[in-house]
């Protein structure tokens, strides 16, 4: 792994405002902190703006001071925001993406473009919210956005986010919820907002709500989620755009979409990241990637003819054959790129189906029924449905998923075989349901016979023709559907086979059915098409510096951080749980004194073979101190179903001190709506 150089010597000194408010038309004031290149005020310059709700002061203080800090010292001013409701800011956040948080960021815009620092040209940059939110604002064209970097994010909230997956429930839909219930319940800092601090931290308590209701009350792809949603319409965007992602992220797939759909200069970036900055990113290798923002923003907020334009649109990290793993610190393979999207080196090839084997299709094959009905152990060995490189969250051998799946191999192969783009498995299959899902994973099987998964897809067969509109299946009536997997890029090596797995759940990355399920796979009608690149072998492989960020800010580790994956499975009670462990333990922010305590269980467990009996609860602790100023905050979530709703228990607590000054309890119940 090549290690993140510190810089420290740049071409401007920089001026550091801590805290900034910036007042909306309502009145409210959003809290900003400022990275300003000496001789701004007097000579202005172009800004660039991260809008997000995770607490600048203290949360991501470490990580804006990397990147802020260097872009600031390249002559760039650099703004940093907290949503309206989170960090130092006024409000309460109530919900992502609302439309008060969209018209909120055009404010910012206008009010930024009018300081007499700024030359009037702004360009936005995140990673996830600040990643989504660059994309939703660039979609209204305020005149101030020139520019944006989005890196993990998505064009369509509902078939591409944390909630939903093909119309199947996510189980980090749960987690996410979770993450932002303990985030929301934290107070602003009253070293910077005064001695109302108190008074912001109960209206929050008792009005950022239970997000986790709000997502279940919208099962289909209504509204609510195509607000947001760029994808609805891509036109919209007339600012140049660079999108960014990585193989072990979640949102792989907009990149190849953006690429595809906007008409304005765009760039594609993707590597063997989690879901984290380029320049920090694991498995590795992490490149320079604030150098390519650098060049991004010379282009296209200074108008320097630096070149930025003239690299493949598309630069992607071809993943090579590895033994499976749960936590890689490097991937194997290469940086390959495309000039457009779609690429005319790619081109589909069709795999036919029969007992057992993947089969080219003019290899004849007699057409079989084969049924499955998965045990609800399959996805206990499936990693996040993003992987956020805070503990072994990628999938393990898939040998034990395999057991209880319909298998189909190919012969070995006899060349390597470049795949690049979203494999879709064609399938005609027939259930005893009328509410189904189907999980289809791609992997590739070593020699050995150890078996590493590369890409899946889900599917709700329920929304086989419409995630607005799903239809009950007609139990034993044969159906023909298309399953999309993840985008991919892999070099297959010879000697290695291809494996297409089916199974009938994939607990707990996806809610299970309401009950237990029995597919039939008709192999005459069904088969497998990847998209084959072919490209010259001696094709020139993009280049990037070594990964570079300014000083962070000085942060010492007071408790051990803990972090694990564990599977336990009570044998007497047939219960298998699956619980993960993220403790952050304390640190300091030594330039303010104030420590930081953030621990997440997360345990997902189901019976035998009742789906009905899934469970997931998630138990989080934050806390705050500085001197004789502490604060804890206790969130409990706990998700069940029947077969025709699903049960939130949820609680929280707040302490100052030893002394409990919030409490509230939720018991919600919401109809399965054919989930």
């Amino acid at each position: 792994m090549r290690p993140l150089k510190t810089i420290t010597d740049f071409p401007h000194e920089i001026d550091e405002i801590e805290h900034l408010p910036i007042p909306m038309p309502d009145g409210v004031r959003l809290s900003a902190r400022l990275w300003l290149p000496r001789g701004a005020r007097q000579a202005p310059v172009p800004a660039i703006l991260e809008y997000i709700p995770y607490r600048k002061r203290d949360s991501t203080a470490g990580r804006d001071a990397l990147h802020h800090r260097y872009f600031a010292g390249h002559g760039f001013a650099c703004v940093r925001v907290d949503l309206r409701g989170s960090g130092d800011s006024e409000g309460v956040l109530t919900d992502e993406y609302l439309e008060q948080e969209l018209a909120d960021g055009e404010a910012v815009l206008r009010w930024i473009a009018e300081q007499p620092w700024c030359d009037g040209a702004v360009g936005m940059m995140g990673i996830s919210w600040g990643g989504f939110n660059a994309l939703q604002l660039a979609a209204r064209r305020p005149p101030e956005l020139r520019a944006i970097i989005t890196a993990s994010s998505t064009d369509d909230r509902y078939a591409d986010d944390v909630h939903f997956m093909g119309g199947c429930l996510l189980g980090d839909n749960l987690s996410w919820a979770s993450t932002m219930f303990a985030y929301n319940s934290l107070p602003p800092d009253p070293d910077v907002v005064g001695e109302g601090w108190r008074t912001m931290w109960i209206e929050r308590l008792e009005g950022s709500g239970l997000w986790l209701e709000t997502w279940l009350r919208h099962q289909h792809r209504d509204d609510y989620w195509k607000h947001g949603s760029v994808g609805e319409d891509l036109a919209a965007i007339a600012c140049p755009v660079m999108a960014v992602s990585g193989w072990a992220d979640g949102y792989t797939n907009a990149v190849f979409r953006l690429l595809a759909g906007l008409d304005v200069p765009r760039l594609g970036l993707i590597g063997p990241w989690s879901h984290m900055y380029p320049h920090l990113g694991v498995p590795g290798p992490a490149i320079g990637f604030l150098q390519e923002a650098l060049r991004w923003w010379d282009r296209w907020l200074r108008g320097e003819e630096n070149g930025v334009m003239n690299e493949p649109m598309l630069r992607i990290w071809e993943q090579s054959t590895v033994s499976p793993f749960t936590a890689y610190a490097q991937r194997p393979g290469r940086w390959i790129g495309e000039t457009r999207w779609p690429s005319e080196r790619v081109s589909p090839r069709r795999y036919a189906l029969a007992p057992n084997v993947l089969l080219p299709t003019d290899v004849p094959a007699r057409p079989a029924a084969l049924t499955v009905s998965s045990p609800l152990s399959v996805g206990l060995f499936a990693g996040k449905w993003c992987s956020y490189a805070g503990a072994p969250d990628l999938p393990g051998d898939q040998r034990e998923e395999d057991g209880g799946a319909l298998v189909f191999d190919s012969a070995p192969l006899q060349h390597d075989l470049e795949v690049l783009g979203r494999p879709v498995a064609d399938l005609e299959i027939s259930v005893d349901r009328p509410v189904a899902m189907v999980a289809v994973r791609l992997s590739e099987v070593l020699p050995d016979g150890a078996v590493t998964r590369l890409t899946y897809g889900l599917l709700n067969l329920t929304h086989r023709a419409s995630h607005e509109r799903p239809e009950p299946l007609e139990p034993h009536r044969r159906y023909r559907v298309s399953v999309s997997l993840n985008a991919i890029s892999q070099r297959f090596a010879a000697g290695t086979r291809i494996r297409l797995a089916v199974s009938t759940s994939y607990w707990p990355l996806a809610w299970l059915p309401p009950e237990c399920v029995t597919l039939t796979l008709h192999t005459g009608g069904s088969g497998l098409l990847l998209p084959i690149r072919h490209a010259p072998a001696d094709e020139a492989a993009p280049r990037f510096e070594p990964p570079e960020a300014a000083e962070g800010r000085r942060q010492v580790q007071l408790a051990p951080i803990h972090q694990e994956w564990t599977v336990v499975r009570h044998l007497d009670a047939d219960v298998s749980t699956l619980q993960v462990t993220d403790d952050k333990g304390t640190r300091r922010i030594e330039d303010l004194g104030t420590e930081l305590t953030t621990s997440a269980v997360e345990a997902y467990s189901y019976r035998a073979d009742d789906v009905t009996s899934a469970r997931g609860e998630t138990t989080w602790r934050r806390g705050l101190r500085r001197g004789d100023w502490q604060i804890e905050t206790r969130t409990h979530t706990v998700l069940t179903c029947t077969p025709t709703r699903f049960v939130i228990d949820a609680e929280l607590d707040a302490f100052e001190g030893e002394r409990r000054v919030f409490s509230r309890n939720w018991h919600r119940e919401v109809p399965r709506d054919l989930v």
